[in-house]
């Protein structure tokens, strides 16, 4: 049995903790909040033990689940290197980048496994498509949220966009030439709302607009490819392919249409998209690389470049940020 201790137990720890209850081969020993409150409340419906010092239960722990504040990762992931115990971290990796730094060089000396919370690599719409010769060249991204005051002290880049500049990062296989931004700090002291351009070495363009203020939601990438058109709904949890038919699309709806090239067949499709608990996921995969002795998913590593990337878009901001 792999023993877990679960670090910040608000809105996203009680999930982790219903999801670490439901996996066979865990033995959940308890966890850590300095809230009172909260505390109390979780060890009463949950029947969980509740501890008080963060250094006991890591030490008692082969693996800790961080899902505290982000200026709390920090601290608490350096003491569970240090001892030698896996860490799953939520995002972002850390707060700064000398803190994400680090924790990348503690985990290349220790040789634990880390793994990072970027959930939508779990998305089943993304796992649907994940496998299909991805090479964009455009990429359009729409993540737009209802306002909710909960994880307003960091700015929309950290709370929503970085979950898309990890799947770019993801797909993309070059390095970011380029990164030009703007936003505008609304309801809160930082950017609420954000559009931003990157582009890549290979000439790759992502335009990402993300916004916690929107009248409805919607998590949605647009993937435009030679040959191919891509579209991922995260949050209803469907995609689609558009391409020129090939030998496989037997099961797609077909059209034909002229072109100055001659006549050609259009294939659409919509892949099977499974039914699935993506933070159950996440974590299965964190239990097994650490069991198997395999590499985790969204390494420190991901995790440090989804972060050098939203920090880069930070700094853009910062330099033209309008308020309100």
């Amino acid at each position: 049995m792999l023993k877990v201790g679960v670090f910040g137990v608000g809105h996203l720890g009680k999930i982790h903790l219903n999801n670490w209850k439901e996996l066979s081969g865990i033995d959940l020993v308890g966890f850590y909040d300095p809230d009172d409150d909260t505390a109390n409340e979780v060890a009463e419906k949950y029947q969980i033990t509740r501890f008080s010092d963060s250094s006991v239960l890591t030490e008692i722990c082969d693996a800790i689940d961080i899902v505290a504040p982000t200026t709390s990762h920090f601290e608490l992931c350096e003491q569970a290197i240090k001892k030698g115990k896996h860490v799953f971290i939520e995002k972002p990796l850390a707060q700064t980048m000398e803190e994400a730094e680090e924790l990348v060089k503690l985990v290349r000396e220790s040789g634990v496994k880390l793994q990072v919370g970027h959930v939508e690599r779990f998305n089943p719409a993304f796992l649907s498509v994940k496998n299909l010769q991805l090479n964009p060249m455009f990429i359009e991204v729409h993540r737009l949220a209802q306002f909710n005051p909960r994880g307003t002290e960091v700015s929309v880049i950290l709370d929503l966009m970085i979950h898309d500049i990890d799947i770019i990062l993801s797909i993309v296989k070059s390095d970011v030439k380029n990164i030009s931004a703007s936003g505008v700090a609304v309801l809160t002291d930082t950017p609420d709302i954000a559009n931003v351009r990157i582009e890549f070495h290979n000439g790759c363009v992502a335009n990402l607009t993300s916004s916690r203020i929107s009248m409805k939601k919607m998590r949605k990438m647009r993937l435009f490819q030679k040959d191919a058109y891509i579209g991922i709904d995260f949050l209803n949890k469907k995609s689609e392919v558009i391409r020129l038919k090939d030998p496989s699309d037997n099961n797609s709806f077909t059209f034909d249409i002229e072109t100055p090239h001659g006549n050609k067949t259009i294939a659409i499709a919509n892949p099977i998209v499974s039914e699935s608990n993506a933070i159950r996921k996440e974590l299965e995969e964190f239990k097994n690389a650490i069991l198997n002795n395999t590499k985790t998913v969204v390494s420190e590593i991901d995790g440090m470049m989804a972060m050098d990337v939203a920090h880069q878009i930070l700094a853009k901001i910062g330099n033209n940020i309008i308020t309100t």
